[in-house]
């Protein structure tokens, strides 16, 4: 009988996770493997073995031989409706956009770069999208719900002119175009505080972090970084960028430390 490759079973193994509901965070601890451990399974870069593999199979409601039968089709397999699943709420990838959030991390990002001459309008795009995906990757959870779609440029967060247009507005920041290395470059300056109350600990570390590893860089060399990132990478052109491919990052993307051989709790 002929065998799946460690590829295809991945990709079977993720379809079904998302199907269900299932972040490979929540995933991971029913499986007692690290989340780490469970993304390389998805990738196909890391063997299953037979424990592992019941877990997986008995945690997603799907046999082994069917998850490992050469005609797996996921059209073919019943799952019961949300509303009877114990009552499990399913996960949901599409991002809510906070406003009021957003507009104190636009802040606290110029307050602390505005003054470098490098920082123009497409920098301050590149530290909010790693800012989001960083967050996202290390917490679940979303920052801004920023959605972002993949263009050539690099990823374009998405409803973000109508945000900027309310903060002029407001007097919270100012626009103004300067020359920079030959070039029309559109800037802000921050006319108001942020509001430190309503960033979190957690949200402020890793603005600080992508501030200092990106805010000295040149929008080319942020661009280019960008569309080496596996959320870019992954995507088709055009599209919105699904923010669970953060966990597919490897070195040098990922935000987080994994160690394979620690469970996540």
């Amino acid at each position: 009988m002929e065998t799946i490759t460690q590829k295809e079973l991945g990709n079977r193994i993720s379809e079904l996770r998302k199907i269900k509901g299932y972040s490979q965070n929540e995933l991971a601890k029913l499986v007692e493997i690290s989340r780490p451990s469970l993304t390389q399974i998805e990738l196909g870069n890391r063997n299953v073995t037979v424990i592992e593999l019941k877990k997986i199979a008995d945690n997603l409601s799907i046999s082994i031989d069917k998850l490992l039968s050469q005609d797996f089709a996921t059209e073919d397999i019943y799952f019961s409706p949300p509303d009877t699943l114990d009552s499990q709420e399913l996960r949901m990838s599409v991002p809510e956009l906070k406003v009021d959030k957003l507009k104190e991390i636009l802040l606290y990002i110029l307050e602390k770069c505005a003054g470098k001459p490098n920082i123009g309008e497409t920098l301050l795009y590149k530290l909010l999208y790693f800012s989001d995906f960083n967050y996202y990757e290390i917490y679940e959870e979303h920052l801004t719900g920023v959605e972002y779609r993949k263009l050539p440029f690099g990823p374009v967060p998405q409803r973000l002119d109508s945000i900027i247009k309310q903060m002029i507005a407001s007097k919270m920041i100012k626009r103004f175009k300067t020359e920079y290395h030959g070039f029309q470059q559109a800037r802000y300056i921050p006319l108001t505080k942020p509001n430190l109350n309503r960033l979190k600990a957690s949200e402020k570390d890793i603005l600080d972090k992508v501030i200092e590893q990106f805010s000295d860089w040149s929008a080319s060399a942020i661009s280019d970084y960008s569309h080496k990132d596996m959320p870019w990478l992954a995507s088709k052109d055009g599209e919105v960028i699904d923010y669970e491919l953060a966990f597919y990052r490897e070195y040098p993307y990922t935000a987080r430390t994994y160690n394979d051989d620690i469970v996540e709790k």
